[in-house]
């Protein structure tokens, strides 16, 4: 009786992936992080979205750690 080989198995080969699958994510992030920013570093102050001192107490330690005033 013959025995058949198992097929081989090594890593599977690796495809770049393209710029144009990249671009749609890589804005959406940079749009999320800019509204970030925008609740640490701004809001609560003069253009101020939401009333009241909520925001700021939420990112009040994040004010700190990216060095922005607050006191």
């Amino acid at each position: 009786m013959a025995q058949t080989a198992a097929p081989a198995t090594g890593a599977p080969a690796i495809t770049p992936i393209s710029l144009k699958a990249i671009a749609p994510w890589a804005v959406f992030f940079g749009i999320v992080m800019l509204i970030l920013l925008y609740f640490v570093g701004a809001e609560q102050g003069a253009t101020a979205l939401i009333s009241g001192e909520g925001v700021h107490e939420w990112v009040h330690d994040g004010r700190h750690l990216l060095g922005f005033p607050c006191h």
